[in-house]
Order: C-alpha cells, then sequence, then structure tokens
C-alpha cells in the first residue's frame, strides 16, 4: 500500500509561493487518511460478520434439520442394549435365608407395532388374536389402519409367543427387549414379595419397579445398581413356607373357614420364618385392587399384619402374666370368679354362662375364665395395663419390613374406661393384628424381651427392653403348657413337641357395628417346645366352622387348634427341632449300682 505524505513538498512550495496556509493541506490530508482506516476496518468487521453469520446459520440448519427428523422418524427394532439400559432395569434378587431364589430378573421381550411399515394390517390382527386371544381384532385393525404411528401390544411375552409373532412375517410387528420380574414359586410367600411392574418405559429398556410388599418396601435397594448382584436375604424359610402354606390352606378348606392366616416367629431375633395369608395369589400375574366392598374379599388382602381383628381370650396371658410381674398374684392364687359380676353397668359372663367358682390363676388361663381375668385386670388398673400393652407393641404397627404393615395400627378404645380394662383382659375392645400377637407373645417365650418382628436374616438374637420379669414369664409359659395338656386346646398336642398356648375366639363385628351371632374369628397361639421356646407360632382362621359333629363348632379349640397341631407336626423336623422327652418340675436323677 502507498503511503501518502501528510506534507508533500511540491505542494507546500506552491501554497507558499501563492501565499497559502501550508497546514491546511496537512489537515485535508490526515483527514483522507483516516477515512480510509476506517473504510478498511469496516470492511474487515463486516467480513467477519459474514463468516459469523454464515457458521451460525449452517449451525442451526443442522440441528433444526436434526430435530425434524428426529420428530418425525418412526421407533426401529433395538439390535443392541443402549449404554444406559442395563444399569436402569437392574434390580436385586431376593432370597430366603439359606440362599433359595423368591423373586429375580428374568429376560424378556414387549411387542410393538410401527403400522406404517405394515404390509396386510388386517391378516396381522387376525393372527395377533390367535397368539394372544385376550386382543381385540376389530380394536387392533382400527389402529393398525388410523394414523398412528406407534402402538404398544403386549409389555411382556413368552419366548413361544415371540416365535408365534415371528412367523406371522409382517415387518411391522417389532420386538423391544425387557427385563421382567419372575416368582420361580409361584404363590408361595406371594404376600410378603407383593409384586412388581414397569416404571419409565422406553423401546429399548424399562425400569422394573416394586408395587407392594417387600418389592416395595426395599425397592431403594432392589433398584440401586451397586446391589444388583448382592440378592436382598430375607428371614423366611423356603421349605418351611412351602409346608406351612400347605397346611394352612388344607385347614381352611375343612374347616370352612372364609380366609386364614400364620405367623412363624424366632422369639429371640424376631425373625419371621414364615408368614402366609389365604386367600392368596400370583404375584408373576398380580390382581387388581378391589375398588368397593369389603377390603378382606380380596387376595391381595395380607391379614397377618393387615388384618385388625379382636382376638379373644388369646389376651388373657398377658393379664395373668402382668399381674404376677406386679407381684399382686402367682400362679397358685385363689381367684373368686362367681357371678353376678358388672362393671360400669355391663355384665361380664363366661362362655355358654359357666360358673367357676373360685379358681387359681393357673386355672383362670386353663379354663380361660373371663371374669377371673377380669378380676385381674381390675387389680392391675388402667394405667399399668396400658402401659403394659404398649410396652409390648400393641399401640402401633409393628414395624415388619412390607408396606403393607404401616397400615396394620391397632384400634384402641377412644376412651379407656374400667370396662375397656376388663373386656381387653380377655381380648375384647382392642383390636390387633397376628403379628403383633406373635410378637407378644414371644416376649413370653423368651423370658420377658421385647422382640419387634423382622423380615430380615438376622446373625444373633436381637431383644429388646424388659417387659416382664423372668419369673412372670416363666410361670406364663407354665400355664400355657396347662392350656394343651389339660385345657381347651387339648387337640394342640404333637407329641414329642410340648406345645403350650392359648385359645382365642371372638364374635365378627359387623361393618355398620355390632356383631354377628354366627361368625368368629378363631386363634391359637402357641409356643414350642414349651418347656425351652424357640418359637411363637400364630393360626387364625376367619369365619371358620367344623362340621362333623351334629352341631356345627365354632371354637378355637376345635378349628384353630389342629390346624396349629398339624403345622407344628410337619414344620417342626424342617427346623431342626428334634421331639424330646418333656422334663418333670423338680425331677431328680437318682444315682444307682450298675449291678
Amino acid at each position: 500500500m502507498i503511503r501518502t505524505p501528510l506534507r508533500p513538498l511540491a505542494r507546500i512550495l506552491d501554497a507558499r509561493e501563492k501565499g497559502q496556509n501550508p497546514d491546511a493541506i496537512e489537515r485535508e490530508n490526515k483527514r483522507i487518511r483516516h477515512e480510509q482506516m476506517r473504510d478498511r476496518s469496516r470492511q474487515r468487521a463486516e467480513g467477519r460478520l459474514l463468516v459469523l453469520g454464515v457458521f451460525f446459520f449452517a449451525a442451526f440448519a443442522v440441528v433444526g434439520a436434526r430435530m425434524g427428523l428426529l420428530a418425525t422418524t418412526e421407533p426401529v427394532e433395538p439390535r443392541a442394549h443402549a449404554p444406559g439400559a442395563v444399569i436402569s432395569a437392574a434390580r436385586a434378587d431376593i432370597v430366603d435365608r439359606n440362599g433359595n431364589l423368591l423373586a429375580t430378573n428374568f429376560d424378556t421381550h414387549a411387542l410393538y407395532a410401527q403400522p406404517r411399515h405394515m404390509v396386510d394390517p388386517h391378516t396381522a390382527a387376525k393372527k395377533l388374536v390367535e397368539v394372544f386371544p385376550d386382543l381385540n381384532a376389530e380394536r387392533l385393525v382400527k389402529d393398525f389402519t388410523g394414523t398412528r404411528k406407534f402402538l404398544w401390544i403386549k409389555k411382556k411375552i413368552s419366548p413361544e409367543q415371540m416365535q408365534a409373532v415371528h412367523d406371522i412375517g409382517d415387518p411391522g410387528l417389532l420386538f423391544a427387549p425387557r427385563d421382567m420380574r419372575l416368582y420361580p414359586n409361584g404363590t408361595l410367600a406371594a404376600h410378603v414379595l407383593g409384586g412388581a411392574s414397569y416404571g419409565k418405559e422406553g423401546v429399548h429398556a424399562a425400569e422394573v419397579i416394586g408395587v407392594a410388599g417387600a418389592e416395595k418396601y426395599f425397592d431403594d435397594y432392589l433398584r440401586d445398581p451397586v446391589n444388583a448382584g448382592k440378592p436382598l436375604q430375607l428371614s423366611l424359610d423356603l421349605t418351611v413356607q412351602a409346608a406351612t402354606e400347605r397346611v394352612l390352606y388344607g385347614g381352611m378348606k375343612l374347616m370352612n373357614a372364609k380366609g386364614a392366616t400364620s405367623v412363624l416367629m424366632d422369639v429371640k431375633t424376631g425373625e419371621v420364618i414364615s408368614v402366609a395369608s389365604l386367600p392368596d395369589f400370583d404375584p408373576n400375574d398380580r390382581p387388581r385392587v378391589l375398588t368397593e366392598g369389603d377390603a378382606s374379599d380380596s387376595p391381595l388382602f395380607n391379614r397377618a399384619v393387615q388384618g385388625v381383628y379382636e382376638l379373644g381370650s388369646v389376651f388373657k396371658i398377658f393379664t395373668a402374666a402382668q399381674a404376677i410381674d406386679l407381684g399382686l398374684v402367682n400362679a397358685g392364687t385363689i381367684i373368686d370368679t362367681k357371678g353376678p359380676m358388672k362393671v360400669g353397668g355391663f355384665r361380664i359372663g363366661e362362655f355358654r354362662n359357666k360358673n367357676y367358682g373360685k379358681l387359681t390363676v393357673s386355672d383362670i388361663i386353663v379354663k380361660s375364665s373371663n371374669r377371673g381375668t377380669g378380676r385381674l385386670a381390675m387389680d392391675i388398673g388402667i394405667k399399668r395395663q396400658k402401659a403394659f400393652l404398649e410396652r409390648l407393641g400393641f399401640f402401633a404397627p409393628t414395624g415388619f419390613e412390607i408396606v403393607e404393615a404401616a397400615g396394620g395400627k391397632p384400634l384402641l378404645p377412644k376412651k379407656w374406661t374400667e370396662l375397656s380394662t376388663v373386656t381387653i383382659s380377655y381380648g375384647h375392645g382392642l383390636s390387633s393384628s397376628p403379628m403383633h400377637l406373635a410378637a407378644g407373645y414371644a416376649a413370653i417365650a423368651n423370658g420377658g424381651f421385647k422382640v419387634t418382628p423382622t423380615l430380615l436374616k438376622q446373625s444373633g438374637p436381637r431383644m429388646g427392653e424388659r417387659v416382664m420379669s423372668s419369673r412372670a414369664a416363666s410361670d406364663a409359659r407354665k400355664m400355657l403348657r396347662a392350656v394343651v395338656s389339660e385345657g381347651t386346646a387339648s387337640f394342640g398336642e404333637v407329641p414329642g413337641y410340648h406345645i403350650g398356648g392359648k385359645t382365642g375366639t371372638a364374635d365378627k363385628p359387623k361393618r355398620r357395628g355390632g356383631y354377628y351371632d354366627d361368625k368368629v374369628i378363631a386363634t391359637f397361639a402357641s409356643i414350642f417346645p414349651a418347656h425351652d421356646p424357640k418359637y411363637v407360632l400364630i393360626v387364625t382362621l376367619d369365619e371358620p366352622v367344623e362340621t362333623s359333629g351334629e352341631k356345627p363348632r365354632r371354637t378355637a379349640g376345635w378349628t384353630s387348634v389342629p390346624v396349629a397341631a398339624e403345622m407344628v407336626r410337619r414344620i417342626a423336623p424342617l427346623l431342626g427341632v428334634r421331639p424330646t422327652v418333656e422334663p418333670l418340675d423338680g425331677a431328680v436323677v437318682t444315682l444307682t449300682s450298675s449291678n
């Protein structure tokens, strides 16, 4: 570039000869130079802006084209899992205390359609109905020939069904990989496991989430990718659970009951070894929740934790144990049970209007005297009775690790009167679940310590605060043994296993108040072996009727007791409990000559 001088000599000399100011020439040249510099800078800036504008235009064009392509492109059959699919669908297995599989994941496929790619929608719809009879052919044809670009047909299909769809040969029928939750044992422990379903779904994968039971309670643990290779180990024993459910089902049918439940608990750890509720369901094909009527009519209803009932005379042992613990009586103290007995204007009667007269505290439990138990409760008083039952856990849900347990809160009287104290002492006026009852009996069985029911396998004893003295617990265990050996639970005797327990028969309440005359809740709460208890077993039948005699019999001694006895006979060997000869009180070993 040629640079023009600001004061060109020729022009300066010429200006001086003519008498002009030479500085004007310099100012004019400066102006011209600055204008040239400004023009060049502007041209450079405009060039840069043009390049930048072209770049942004190209970038937005590419982004817009890609967005448009994604918006109009139909899903295609995946050839491999997306990078995060394995993690999002991963779910840890569930096993029993011995490592036996209860729940796992299973590779399967979902079936979907891209109607635009279908060759013969009418034939495809017809053949799909042959493979899946629950589908509606007319609806499929309408969807296939309409404006839909994507359509889910089945969320889970078997390998045989997948092959049958392949054989249809229509390119518009495609498969999406899926992990489904599989329960290999079918209905076994259904109420504990609950079930699972799909959460977020896509063509490439779907997350599996828990919808009930332990699957939902432990959902965060089971879905955590860190735990995918580490199964959740429960306290259940699969073989014991299977035997329990088989016996309970037979007993429910034999006793013509509407439903049944049982709980088997380790008295020192609170581990629930088996828990059954009938009717049950298959978690692989979980039924829908009832939207009307009685919730207990649904097979989804878990009677062990959601069934809150007045359990009757099984509560009497708590009253006797507390009275002994407080030093008010001992097992041999005489109590007058003769009538009449009125509390709060209400008459307290006995079963079939019996009048037992004077009984020891032990005989009150053996003969199941309402008046005798009521008089013990009156000596205990309202405040102390409430505190004792609260320590045993009868004021709150059990804490058992399935979501349904949170709804099993005991029903307490709105106003705890002296009449409430008397009726609650023999199991009326306070409603609780069989799981609550099992925990209460475990405290008696283990020497007086509270236990909390748990579904997780424990490494050792897990006993809480002391709720009664070891002496009171020991006397209570002897009373429970006497109930079986000489009282109302004589059908509960199993040679070699020395069962102790208490029967309870409570009239079933109506939904709108009052009680049925011919419907009961029959319960047998037992411990075994009675002289060294290891387990608590609760068996409850809903509306049982034993019909082998001339008249129908509904009491627990005739219904739930025989079922519990058969259950012990089946499961005790599985638990490793050996039949033994029961030790006698005060037995003395005498050394004799070997000759």
